[in-house]
């Protein structure tokens, strides 16, 4: 009875003093700091290192082992879209992982390079960096997280609770469980059309990663009393664009090698079920021949000869239909569903290269490949992170929907972009008369980058006024398709650091901070060292550019919104981009090469650099640089000087075109 009195005792004078200055005297207990982030993904790396390098005292609690989430996990196939969108310290990440291959950026990698990058980041900034710690209460005083309750991840029963307490709390989980335990509201699954007047939410019957027709769902082939094949659901087919609590599919993306020195083979797993790979073997005997050109997966090809396994066809590395308890489970239950998924994965891979079923020229076409034996070194050459698309979305100040999308919303308190279009894997198999069929598949693109709300990453300011959300965005399933992306969460997680430093300096809510002032340092400051900001022209810019000649406008692979083209068939054609220069220095200028076909361009382009009375002549070879930045050179400039980068028709034999240059500063 003494003990129980004493620890009750404890535990109250903890939760006492944990919203009040008083220090507990149990330093191993009790942490404070200015900011805590919970959940080192790429977005809490990011938020943490923001913070600390305008100031502030910060904790990045991880409840696993690695940093860096899906981007060190084995997304090395980066999902961007339009390059524009991705700005400030995630495009720093992307310039790093370019120094490692000595270019200016790089945008496909694999998971090593990820987490030296990643782990830079952690060194420069001296991050303080907990892991093994999870959350499992968080105390709410008058709509404010006064502290957070942390467990062993490991041994929760033998370890002693952590007590973090901070004046503003950064929720950078996939699965947005300190949003959860804070209470704040939250979504599930699909919302229905009709909710926010949308077209591509709830049910979608696709024909993208799809079962071809015929292939029969029971164990015994026609018998329908044997029960349904293994990964079917009992789901029963909704009307188009109704909504319910299913789950889009999760997976690990694979970082597999050809080279012989480099390869372990796919070996078999002590659990390989062949039966749950069944509707793959049927589906493969109507789909030859076609199924040996690779149909199973989205080979991402890597510097290095790695590869980025990804999901692809009617039954791949996407588990569909089995995740539906991950977003609420409690972390048992999330363990067993993440261990499925490990033991499904590496089944698939056995299945296909050791199955007598599978067409001899496919198995021996992925037989060629294997586990990357120096990546994962310490998880079995495995990837570290299931690839959670979607679990929990806040409810917040303010739902992006498909309309924000497509542009017929639009936000003016905008903290980042996205650029990605509308994307949804499966969320059910089911059967549809007769047949097994996945459902849930969206690939909706085609629509220029778009803003994204603060209020999307703040709680409604009735239920909490110290928490930001940059990963679990407010949003409806469909929209946060496209925003969900790894680069757009480093956007948003620097954007949320900078917003809570506000909030600690203005003595403000989150919900009341100045945003004008927000986006003002994301523009001016975008690295959050005071160094001299990027100078950006893009076409568009009609202040900034000047042209003679026929130009069209044109849309398509561009850099921001559109480019220009010409025909460049009469004398005298010519572009300039007239940048302003206001602080004087070295600038690195880069010319953004537009991805069009080689007879629409031309084999080389030439330009003049003009500084005040100063030109320099430069050329280029556009089309071994499609989709990049090529490099004009670095030179001085100073403010008030007539600066200019010409695009010269007249030295150039063929079309040319106009999309967007960039002055970096050189230090």
């Amino acid at each position: 009875m003494k003990h129980l009195i004493q620890s009750l005792l404890l535990t109250f004078l903890i939760l006492s003093a944990s919203c009040s200055g008083e220090k507990n005297n149990d330093a191993a207990t009790v942490r404070e700091v200015d900011i805590c982030v919970y959940g080192g993904t790429s977005a809490g790396v990011v938020a943490a290192y923001s913070a600390q390098k305008l100031g502030k005292s910060v904790l990045l609690v991880e409840p696993g082992k690695y940093l860096g989430g899906m981007t060190t996990g084995g997304l090395g196939m980066t999902d961007i879209g339009n390059k524009y969108a991705v700005t400030g310290l995630a495009r720093l990440f992307y310039r790093r992982v370019g120094e490692h291959y000595n270019k200016f950026e790089q945008w496909t990698f694999p998971p090593s390079v990820a987490t030296e990058v990643m782990n830079r980041f952690v060194t420069d900034a001296d991050l303080e960096v907990i892991r093994f710690r999870r959350i499992i209460q968080a105390d709410v005083q008058d709509k404010r997280i006064c502290s957070i309750t942390l467990e062993d991840s490991n041994a929760p029963e033998q370890t002693p609770h952590l007590i973090v307490k901070a004046k503003q709390f950064i929720d950078c989980t996939y699965e947005g469980d300190l949003m959860a335990r804070a209470g704040v509201s939250y979504f599930t699954g699909r919302e229905s059309n009709e909710t926010y007047d949308e077209t591509l939410n709830g049910v979608q019957m696709s024909v993208w990663h799809q079962f071809p027709d015929g292939v029969d769902p029971y164990i015994i082939e026609g018998d329908s009393t044997s029960g349904y094949c293994w990964g079917i659901n009992e789901n029963t087919l909704k009307d188009k664009g109704s909504g319910d609590n299913l789950i889009q599919a999760y997976n690990f993306r694979l970082c597999v090698t050809d080279v012989p020195e480099n390869r372990r083979p796919f070996e078999k797993p002590a659990s390989y079920d062949p039966a749950k790979y069944e509707l793959l073997a049927r589906a493969m005997q109507k789909m030859t021949p076609n199924i040996n050109n690779y149909l199973l997966f989205n080979w991402g090809i890597m510097p290095d000869h790695k590869y980025d396994v990804n999901n692809k066809g009617p039954l791949s590395t996407d588990m569909i239909g089995m995740n539906y308890e991950y977003p609420e489970g409690d972390y048992a239950t999330r363990e067993r569903i993440w261990q499925a998924h490990v033991e499904y994965t590496k089944g698939l891979m056995y299945f296909l290269t050791h199955d007598e079923r599978v067409p001899e020229q496919l198995r021996n076409k992925i037989n060629r490949f294997g586990w990357a034996k120096d990546e994962f070194v310490d998880n079995d050459n495995f990837p570290t992170q299931l690839y959670v698309r979607e679990a929990r979305r806040l409810n917040g100040e303010y739902i992006m929907t498909q309309k924000n999308c497509q542009g017929e919303e639009t936000v003016g308190d905008a903290i980042g972009m996205a650029a990605y279009g509308m994307d949804s894997h499966n969320c059910q198999r089911i059967v549809v008369n007769g047949m097994v069929k996945n459902e849930g598949d969206v690939e909706y693109h085609g629509f220029p980058p778009y803003p994204i709300s603060y209020k999307s990453i703040t709680p409604k300011r009735e239920e909490c006024t110290n928490l930001l959300v940059p990963v679990c965005v407010s949003s409806t399933h469909i929209a946060f398709g496209s925003i969900r992306m790894e680069p757009v969460f480093m956007v948003l997680g620097q954007s949320a650091a900078v917003a809570a430093s506000q909030a600690i300096d203005e003595g403000k809510s989150v919900q009341e901070i100045n945003v004008i002032q927000l986006r003002r340092t994301l523009k001016e400051n975008p690295y959050l060292d005071g160094s001299t900001p990027e100078i950006l022209v893009d076409d568009s810019d009609i202040d900034k550019i000047s042209r003679q000649g026929a130009w069209t406008k044109r849309f398509g692979a561009h850099y921001k919104n559109s480019f220009l083209w010409a025909k460049n068939d009469y004398p005298g054609c010519k572009f300039s981009f007239l940048p302003v220069i206001k602080q004087a220095g070295r600038y690195n200028i880069r010319f953004y090469c537009t991805a069009l076909p080689d007879k629409e361009m031309a084999e080389i382009m030439y330009f003049h650099i003009q500084r005040g009375d100063k030109q320099n002549e430069i050329s280029i070879h556009p089309r071994k640089q499609k989709g990049a930045w090529a490099d004009l050179g670095t030179y001085d400039f100073k403010p008030g000087e007539q600066s200019s980068i010409q695009i010269i028709g007249d030295q150039t034999e063929g079309a040319i075109f106009a999309d967007a240059i960039l002055l970096v500063p050189v230090k």
